[in-house]
């Protein structure tokens, strides 16, 4: 294994461990003896996606990260739970043990696991992914969103302020 930090070729094991999805090695530089982890997982079998205009690319799970990581930016969500939805979404592409998946598949796999995560961010996804022209069609998927039975995630702010506060939001306790 190649030093990350002065490129020596050899590198000696320090500790080994299974973690969920393959084993974390611990190694030390033989050539400068600094310390670094790496991780081994199984490659599986190529999985390519069929996109809008019919082209074939092969899946990208940095790139699925990416997009949504941009649509979750600055929400309030738990630690690791993005990595976390991108690992699920993963896992069940490769469990359909199909070659290729629709990108709209994909696409619908992310809509729905943020509608449960985070609504901003499901708005936000949406608003990319479905390609809103103008604001009437935002405004109708974030109407849809209020309206369905859906209730907040724990520890989500409300998309919208709740009308029953927002009018006695005028009353205040008066301190005696």
């Amino acid at each position: 294994m190649k030093c990350p930090y002065c490129s020596f070729d050899d590198s000696r094991v320090i500790d080994s461990r299974d973690v969920d999805d393959g084993v974390r090695r611990r190694r030390q530089c033989l050539g400068c003896g600094t310390r670094f982890t790496t991780y081994e997982r199984v490659q599986p079998a190529s999985l390519f996606v069929i996109k809008k205009d019919g082209r074939r690319e092969e899946f990208n799970r940095d790139k699925l990260l990416v997009g949504i990581r941009k649509a979750c930016e600055k929400r309030p969500l738990p630690m690791g739970s993005i990595d976390k939805l991108v690992d699920d979404i993963e896992a069940e592409l490769y469990n359909m043990g199909k070659a290729e998946i629709a990108g709209a598949v994909i696409g619908d796999m992310v809509m729905e696991r943020l509608k449960a995560l985070d609504h901003v961010a499901y708005i936000r996804f949406a608003s990319v992914y479905r390609d809103f022209t103008d604001i009437t069609m935002l405004k109708l998927a974030v109407d849809s969103l209020v309206s369905s039975a859906v209730e907040h995630p724990p520890g989500q702010l409300p998309l919208l302020p709740d009308e029953s506060l927002a009018r006695a939001g005028g009353r205040r306790r008066v301190r005696r």
